[in-house]
């Protein structure tokens, strides 16, 4: 449930004056405590950073496709690239462990938190990027290819995971939530070192927006740039609002909150008899294996485990309502629940319920 009233913030702890300087006072701090700092004042930079060496590798994979482009980045909120910006923004979290440990506490799951996670990230970012650096959007052919870049962005959309007219690079069908991300995602594949999107791609109508991305790109390798701003947008050192407020509106966001509908899979895969009154609370059972349930499904799915875990929430709570017990084996159970819980996300997912974010 959202808060609707701010905590008093604690008083804050001694530091050393030299620890101050260099932003770094909060790294001791209880989650509460970090919670009720302004995001402004947690000094965080990509400098020195795992960030930066993750950066300097995609310039190194975007010189090897013979491009002289490289996206400028900052610290943010989230993942984005801002409209007419050649640049890309970065989670803040990202640039210390101390606030990954917290995003993860928070939201369940640390998104580009890996290695290989970020990369192809920070590659479908710099497809955005360069999109915009040279205007390719406005070109007739980037619009053949991919739809107008122009069309409103939905808060949310429809997939069709089987579709072959797009790649698939990030989680979620990405590509199919509007032409920008089309052209994003099917940059991020091209520019994947040692990408075999021919053969991979081979019969699929997706292979037709690969080759012209590899002749668009030759197009405009060896030219200026129209767009050179180095602009930061929403620049973490401009955000004024505390990490509670932040983690607030984040879990809103992503939460399921709509009806319960969940009776009738509960109650093929659970039992309100008599017979049954003996066993384990179907409620209990769900609690015990949440964490394996929330990671597995997501892996599947590819969506935020915060919002499996909201659908988790409403079933042991209308489990525990209905008073239903196990009518079979935990192993039985374990298995039909995995079953059950994906249909019932993949319901979600298909209802329309896909984040746009990048």
């Amino acid at each position: 449930m959202r808060r609707t009233t701010k905590r008093r913030a604690k008083a804050a702890r001694p530091v050393s004056i030299n620890r101050r300087k260099r932003g770094l006072y909060w790294i001791d701090y209880t989650d509460e405590e970090l919670l009720d700092l302004r995001l402004c004042d947690l000094g965080v930079r990509i400098e020195g950073t795992r960030l930066e060496h993750r950066i300097a590798q995609l310039y190194d994979e975007l010189s090897d496709r013979g491009l002289n482009f490289r996206p400028h980045c900052w610290l943010s909120d989230e993942w984005f690239t801002p409209d007419g910006v050649p640049g890309v923004a970065i989670p803040f979290y990202l640039a210390h462990p101390r606030l990954e440990r917290l995003e993860r506490k928070q939201m369940l799951e640390v998104e580009g938190g890996t290695k290989a996670w970020c990369m192809r990230i920070l590659r479908h970012e710099a497809g955005h990027a360069i999109d915009n650096a040279y205007r390719l959007g406005r070109r007739r052919s980037w619009k053949n290819v991919f739809g107008s870049s122009s069309e409103p962005y939905p808060e949310h959309y429809s997939p069709k995971p089987y579709s072959k007219s797009y790649v698939q690079h990030l989680d979620m069908w990405y590509a199919q939530a509007h032409p920008a991300e089309d052209f994003a995602e099917t940059f991020a594949v091209w520019a994947r070192p040692r990408s075999p999107w021919r053969s991979q791609y081979d019969g699929w109508p997706a292979l037709k927006k690969l080759e012209y991305v590899d002749r668009l790109i030759a197009d405009v390798s060896g030219k200026k740039q129209q767009v050179k701003t180095r602009r930061h947008v929403d620049s973490v050192r401009t955000i004024t609002k505390t990490l509670r407020e932040h983690y607030e509106e984040k879990k809103e966001r992503y939460g399921v909150g709509h009806p319960t509908f969940y009776d009738r899979d509960l109650q093929k895969l659970f039992s309100d008899t008599p017979e049954h009154h003996c066993n384990t609370a179907a409620s209990a059972f769900l609690r015990k294996h949440r964490r394996y349930l929330r990671q597995a499904i997501g892996e599947w799915t590819g969506q935020y485990q915060y919002t499996i875990d909201q659908v988790l929430n409403e079933m042991i709570d209308r489990a525990r309502q209905l008073r239903l017990r196990l009518r079979r084996s935990e192993r039985h159970t374990k298995r039909d629940s995995l079953v059950m819980l994906t249909v019932q996300t993949m319901n979600y997912l298909h209802g329309g319920h896909h984040r746009v974010a990048l």
